[in-house]
This record gives structure tokens, C-alpha cells and sequence, in this order.
């Protein structure tokens, strides 16, 4: 059985209540039980934080033993050299994830520092492109 794990950063724990008009309106609890439900042929973890170093040390955690990372750092994905060297130094593929089209937004959005040592990146199709990234790995 595959292993996955999805892995979101800051403010997604507000899904479902931030910005619905960019966002939706489930929260990730309620995508992440309809994606182990979807994907029952694949073990798939979830793991959020709002803080920088907490991402880093789980992707440090699982970048050796997972088949794959779908990762959303969310705004550290603009700022966060740590984050980038993370991705850079671990094994496990992982696949950069965005709800929204980062390319639409503020200018600084456009610079990603994990996307260079991503397997991939997907974008822009809401919710959808964690389903997506997971379809990547099958």
C-alpha cells in the first residue's frame, strides 16, 4: 500500500471559514475524510502547522519513508529558503500543491522557493488539487 502524506501550513487550519470565495467553504477535515474514503488503496496522513520549523521537521520526519509529500506551505511557499532546502534535502518525492492560482494574486506569490525542487506543481483547481497531486502518485 502507498503511503502519502498531505502536509499544509499556515491559516489552512481556517478552511472552510477564511476567504470562502477563494477557498470553499468545507473545511480540509472534511475534504481529507472524503479523499481516505476516495483513495481507500492508499494510506494517506495529514499534518498542519502554522509554524515554519514544525513543517521542516516533519518533512524531515516522513522525507525518507513516505512514497510521497503533497505539500502546501501555503505563504511560506513565497518566503521560506528553510522550507525550499527541506524539500531539497530529503528523498521522498513531493509534490507542491496550491488552491488557489498563486499566479492571480499579489506579486509575491509568484516566487515559490519550493517548486524548484518539487516533483511537480498544481494549481488553481481549489480543493481538487490535492486530488490531483495524489492521482500524481498512482
Amino acid at each position: 500500500m502507498k503511503k502519502l502524506i498531505i502536509i499544509n501550513g499556515p491559516n489552512l487550519n481556517l478552511l472552510g471559514k477564511r476567504e470562502p470565495e477563494i477557498y470553499g467553504s468545507l473545511t480540509f477535515t472534511e475534504y481529507y475524510n472524503e479523499l481516505v474514503a476516495k483513495y481507500s488503496e492508499v494510506k494517506i496522513d495529514y499534518y498542519q502547522s502554522n509554524i515554519e520549523g514544525e513543517l521542516i521537521d516533519k518533512l524531515h520526519e516522513v522525507g525518507f519513508s513516505y512514497d510521497g509529500i503533497i505539500l502546501n506551505a501555503a505563504a511560506y511557499t513565497h518566503t521560506s529558503v528553510g522550507i525550499g532546502d527541506a524539500v531539497k534535502g530529503i528523498e521522498t518525492p513531493v509534490v507542491e500543491v496550491h488552491i488557489s492560482n498563486t499566479f492571480s494574486r499579489e506579486e509575491i506569490r509568484h516566487q515559490s522557493y519550493i517548486s524548484a525542487n518539487a516533483r511537480g506543481v498544481i494549481l488553481g483547481f481549489g480543493l481538487q488539487s490535492y486530488d490531483l497531486a495524489i492521482q500524481s502518485f498512482l
